[in-house]
């Protein structure tokens, strides 16, 4: 859980990191107040907008499914936060928050249409036309498309994701040295990647999360795979690039949609 204060709509104060108190939905709020509580120290917001992992209702006020929080599920979570900062709160999708953030701040600046990837204990990712979200029906959710069919539908998710490579190989992503692991990983990711690219037609393509930025990922090896793929479709493969914000790259975005016209 990651939150900021922004006093001029530009930039970002003091950025505070605390672990979200597993899957406890009311423990996830009192931590919450009590850190906006710290850095707000005594002002009152404007507004303020934050992302968190899943589908959301068309009010972006419920989560309304999330495989790796379901105890938020279904929780009042924008009226929750509203009472507890006394502004209106928007909500989005964590990954498409992070997106924004690359797409005005980061490393997909100064292009019309940007994908973003994220690779996480799940992985999600967001379409971002003219420094805005994509418009959509119900949220964009590329770690869910199907990359694989022996008689049983296979995610994107299942093979690349964090909790999907415990699942597969008994280890997190930080503890595999395995080239021949990564190599694996890297061609199935080239495969959502190649999908995406197919279905959005990005001028840049950015991926970030903790599985691209913090374990030994072959990034390169992952483009070469990608084009390979890609090529005899598009007669080039859109850029490719690596997150330039960290794990601030959602504050980023957060900032970014509450500066937006409405």
């Amino acid at each position: 859980m990651r939150v900021a204060v922004s006093d001029n709509g530009e930039e970002l104060g003091i950025v505070k990191s605390v672990l979200t108190p597993g899957d406890d939905f009311e423990k996830g709020m009192r931590q919450f107040q009590a850190v906006a509580k710290e850095l707000l120290n005594g002002k009152k917001p404007d507004a303020a907008a934050g992302g968190i992992a899943g589908s959301l209702d068309k009010e972006h006020a419920v989560l309304l499914r999330s495989p790796n929080m379901p105890g938020w599920v279904g929780k009042p979570l924008k009226e929750e936060i509203e009472k507890m900062i006394g502004a209106p709160l928007h909500i989005e999708n964590d990954a498409a928050l992070a997106g924004l953030g690359e797409a005005t701040a980061g490393a997909a600046r100064g292009y019309a249409i940007a994908a973003y990837v994220t690779v996480s204990t799940g992985v999600g990712g967001a379409r971002i036309v003219d420094g805005k979200i994509d418009r959509n029906a119900a949220g964009f959710e590329i770690g869910h498309q199907i990359i694989n069919y022996d008689g049983e539908a296979r995610t994107l998710e299942e093979y690349v994701s964090g909790s999907g490579i415990l699942r597969r190989f008994g280890k997190m992503p930080q503890e595999i040295a395995d080239t021949a692991i990564w190599e694996e990983v890297a061609h199935a990711l080239a495969y959502g990647l190649h999908n995406t690219i197919l279905h959005w037609s990005p001028e840049i393509l950015i991926l970030g999360g903790p599985l691209i930025l913090e374990s030994q990922f072959p990034f390169e090896k992952c483009k070469h795979y990608l084009a390979d793929s890609i090529l005899p479709v598009f007669p080039s493969v859109p850029e490719v690039a690596i997150a330039e914000l960290g794990d601030r790259s959602g504050l980023y975005g957060a900032l970014a949609h509450l500066c937006q016209p409405r």
